[in-house]
């Protein structure tokens, strides 16, 4: 009888999914015991605040808010004000995910460096990888690794001191900016003066949008399809799950096009690099992609890095650059007292040098109050890859250590913690550069990332942003706005003025 009832298929059947559940019910209450005892050892607290969500399956309010935020030029202010509402380090949720979110400099010093690899960059690749591939800003582990050994040396002094294919590009600029009071974007210039400088120095052949009737178009349009692709990046990385419902024809074709344009000088430098080897010789012009090339001859691998270091190298300083000049144009004052230093270090209209221009104070509080109150990227995430704990955030104090699970995102907000009154005063919301003759700011102030994965052509972006303004400010005795509204959030991969930077400019 024993044989007939165990042979019963749904007596099999039932035992099976009884067994399934057993297990599955032991994991889930090891893992809890597992976890309130790390919890224990750890001091951890509880977070004392949410943000209020509808749809407690997706979070797709949360989504759809973000992205009407966006629309509205306020999503920056939106989580500002959440901070100011739950505190500096509150819970939430989108897309299926639970999101902590802070700003507060301890726990953004534990993500970034202290417990560095407790994190990943969680689905990066998923937004940014149908153009950038897989490179320095989408990859981590070993693979990241190897890709920041082989950039690294491309951002030695000599080639950040290199100030004359900047001149060069300067002189076009000029061409470029009415002399008669007329009204100017600056902001289009900039983005142009950077991807034709940053063109140069990659592939050894610049864009040249700057250019008037320039012999070969296709640099002005792989500028144009850069742009289109990349701000592609930025709305599949808001949108989250809603990805699956939308498509993007003209950022296929866009992102398509860009591969197609760096390719041909991938395998230029391919070609360039195996008759190096070949004959020993040496390069007079020094080109970031033949000097890449010696490391890997993986033509995918070279176009997916060199997208990546581009997208740093054109966006970092234009962002700043359009940036601060907004500001400058509103405050006349700090103009001036910039001018005078400019002209003090390099008088008579004598062109920069690098270890001048690093040796300029007021320049240098100029930039960093830009960089601190218009981050150029000012909200970040990380994907917890194991159980961890924040140091701050818990309790009713928010003072004691939070538990983040294995699988929760933690986000973080250098927009708001530049703008918190606890580290840069009452005023914090202002411009204004006089700050930093007294502040050192440590983990609270982040233009460039920090810990491992800190931005190696920081000194390439201050330095190209510095001798572009130098040569502005000796090239013109007046900027004025030309914006009658305050500065307005236009944020995609990078921030910058929703209007542009909209002056006019008096000749010196």
């Amino acid at each position: 009888m024993l044989s007939n009832v165990s042979s019963d298929p749904s007596v099999v059947a039932g035992a099976f999914a009884g067994a399934v559940a057993l297990a599955i019910a032991y994991n889930q209450i090891s893992l809890y015991l597992a976890r309130r005892k790390f919890q224990q050892e750890n001091g951890c607290q509880p977070l004392l605040h949410h943000f209020p969500i509808k749809d407690p399956i997706f979070g797709i309010d949360n989504i759809i808010e973000s992205v009407r935020a966006k629309n509205e030029h306020r999503l920056l202010d939106r989580i500002l004000n959440n901070f100011e509402k739950y505190g500096n380090t509150f819970g939430s949720k989108m897309a299926q995910r639970k999101i902590i979110v802070t700003r507060e400099p301890e726990n953004v010093k534990t993500i970034l460096s202290l417990k560095f690899k407790d994190y990943s960059l969680g689905n990066r690749i998923d937004a940014l990888g149908p153009l950038l591939g897989k490179g320095i800003f989408t990859m981590d582990g070993d693979f990241w690794a190897h890709s920041r050994a082989m950039i690294r040396p491309n951002f030695t002094r000599d080639q950040v001191a290199d100030l004359e294919a900047f001149e060069r590009h300067i002189q076009k600029l000029w061409k470029k900016i009415p002399r008669d009071g007329s009204t100017v974007d600056l902001q289009d210039l900039f983005f142009r003066f950077t991807i034709d400088s940053a063109t140069e120095f990659l592939f050894g052949v610049s864009t040249n949008t700057l250019k008037e009737g320039a012999d070969d178009a296709s640099g002005a349009e792989f500028a144009k399809a850069f742009t289109i692709a990349q701000d592609a990046c930025a709305s599949r990385n808001r949108r989250g799950i809603l990805n699956l419902f939308v498509s993007d024809k003209e950022a296929d074709e866009a992102t398509k096009f860009c591969h197609k344009f760096v390719g041909q000088f991938v395998e230029e430098a391919i070609r360039y690099r195996q008759k190096v080897d070949v004959e020993k010789s040496g390069e007079e012009k020094y080109v970031f992609l033949h000097t890449l090339a010696q490391d890997t001859q993986d033509k995918t691998r070279l176009q997916d890095e060199i997208l990546n270091v581009l997208l740093a190298g054109r966006d970092t300083t234009a962002s700043l650059l359009a940036n601060m000049w907004f500001m400058l144009a509103k405050n006349p004052a700090i103009y001036e007292k910039l001018r005078r230093e400019v002209e003090e270090t390099f008088p008579d209209g004598e062109l920069p040098t690098y270890e001048k221009l690093r040796n300029m104070k007021y320049l240098k509080y100029c930039m960093n109050e830009s960089l601190r109150i218009h981050p150029v990227v000012p909200v970040n995430s990380r994907l917890a890859v194991r159980d961890t704990v924040l140091p701050r955030g818990g309790g009713i104090d928010g003072r004691s250590p939070v538990f983040v699970p294995k699988g929760h995102v933690v986000t973080y907000s250098t927009y708001a913690m530049h703008r918190d009154t606890r580290f840069f005063g009452k005023d914090a919301h202002e411009f204004r550069p006089e700050r930093w003759e007294t502040l050192r700011p440590g983990w609270e102030y982040l233009p460039f990332n920090g810990g491992p994965r800190i931005c190696l052509g920081q000194q390439y972006a201050l330095t190209e942003a510095g001798y572009v303004t130098c040569r502005l400010c000796q090239e013109f005795k007046n900027v004025e706005s030309r914006d009658p509204g305050p500065w307005k959030e236009g944020l995609t991969l990078t921030l910058c003025s929703a209007n542009g930077t909209k002056v006019s400019l008096t000749p010196a």
